[in-house]
């Protein structure tokens, strides 16, 4: 687990240097704007449109094999990258291949590693292996964003890609030796299905797996409860790069200098909430629903903060807040679900996340030209903890309402509504 979460943070890294300097890279090639944001939703789209059969793929192969080999693509496509930068041969059209290429083959190597770092932990510790992913996580972020403009200032932007690429490989390598916990849950390829197959039905593998995961997820009401919490919490939070950019340069009149120093708050309260979130040994969706709740709130108020130095005071608990409830609802998704079914959940929960970070920003953005950044942040706080509440008043309605019995008589003579022990 230690030399697995050393590779995860230089992968991390490497690939966080590359997103802090793809943006620059498309806007030299074409000076456009609106081509940088098509190259986004490029790379993006793969995960909307296949990643159930991405996630279907990790329950029939082997972990370790999947993991592997779509690690060592990605830094392949990464290094080719990079030689092309160098060699001034790139162009938007192949720029715009290889994301779509990296997008799709990101659709495999998402769930496989996550479910792959689960393995190597007893079932029990399973919550705080995801603790530690999502700390992994935001510290390569933190590193990555840092070592881009010095990475980017003495070699050039093409040694942001070499260097992902060369991340990319050195999780690959090691993998191989990397060994399951003793207790830890396995992954059984092949496992029965979890729904049937129709007779006569053509296809009971590869489609048919596509479509278990789906109705799975669908039949599974807190897996849709949880969907439905990260769902509205994406589309009207968590977007701080946009609303709280406006806000800080806007109504607070602060520069990119301060806008950094806010960034920052929110990564030291992502990592405190990874390590909080990681104590967490039966995480619910009831406490992902209430800590996101307080999260929208805590938003609502920091919308209204009247300074900087408020912001700031108000933006650490926040970023904590919303970090743990992240940890937790990943924990419910990765461990609610049998080992032989969770990459075909992890896959349609990739699909519906990427519906949601493609959704945001344009949301946000309509909601920020008719309220402004303090509006936007205010009503999608209220927004998003009125929706949960009503959920939870809901949810506890229909679970404490009686249900009638019905002991009447039929035909004039008194029945017994069961006739039998069974």
């Amino acid at each position: 687990m230690r030399w697995w979460s050393l590779a995860n943070f230089v992968s991390n890294a490497g690939t966080w240097m590359q997103l802090t300097v793809q943006n620059l890279l498309v806007l030299q090639i074409t000076g456009s704007a609106a081509a940088t944001g098509l190259s986004v939703s490029v790379q993006a789209a793969p995960a909307l449109l296949v990643s159930l059969a991405g996630g279907a793929a990790v329950d029939r192969w082997p972990r370790k094999l999947t993991a592997m080999v779509s690690q060592a693509l990605l830094g392949v496509v990464a290094l080719v990258t990079a030689l092309l930068v160098a060699t001034d041969r790139l162009d938007l059209t192949v720029l715009l291949v290889l994301a779509a290429v990296t997008g799709t083959i990101a659709t495999v190597d998402g769930p496989a590693c996550a479910l792959l770092g689960n393995d190597l932990v007893p079932t029990a510790d399973v919550p705080s292996a995801i603790g530690v992913g999502s700390l992994v996580h935001s510290a390569g972020r933190l590193a990555g964003t840092a070592l881009a403009g010095v990475t980017v200032g003495f070699l050039g932007t093409f040694a942001a890609y070499a260097a992902n690429g060369a991340s990319f490989l050195f999780v690959a390598s090691v993998i191989p030796f990397l060994r399951p916990a003793a207790g830890a849950v396995r992954q059984a390829v092949h496992s029965a299905p979890a729904i049937p197959a129709q007779r006569g039905s053509r296809k009971a593998g590869h489609d048919m797996t596509v479509r278990q995961g789906l109705a799975y997820f669908m039949r599974r009401p807190r897996l849709v409860a949880l969907a439905g919490v990260t769902g509205i919490s994406a589309v009207f939070g968590r977007n701080y790069g946009l609303t709280l950019a406006v806000l800080v340069t806007g109504p607070l009149a602060g520069g990119a200098g301060a806008f950094g120093t806010v960034s920052t708050v929110l990564a030291v309260g992502g990592i405190l909430g990874a390590v909080l979130g990681a104590r967490l040994r039966r995480p619910s969706v009831r406490l992902v629903g209430t800590l996101a709740a307080v999260g929208a709130l805590l938003q609502a108020v920091a919308g209204l903060s009247p300074s900087l130095a408020v912001l700031l005071v108000l933006v650490l608990p926040m970023a904590v807040v919303e970090s743990v409830s992240d940890t937790a609802g990943t924990t419910v998704l990765q461990t609610d679900p049998p080992a032989h079914m969770r990459g075909r959940v992890l896959g349609v929960w990739g699909s519906i996340s990427t519906g949601w970070g493609l959704a945001g920003p344009p949301a946000l953005g309509l909601l920020m030209e008719l309220a402004g950044a303090r509006g936007a942040l205010v009503t999608g706080g209220l927004i998003i903890a009125g929706a949960i509440g009503a959920g939870f008043f809901l949810r506890e309605r229909r679970s404490t309402t009686p249900v009638p019995l019905r002991t009447g008589e039929r035909g004039g003579a008194a029945q017994p509504e069961l006739g039998t022990a069974a």
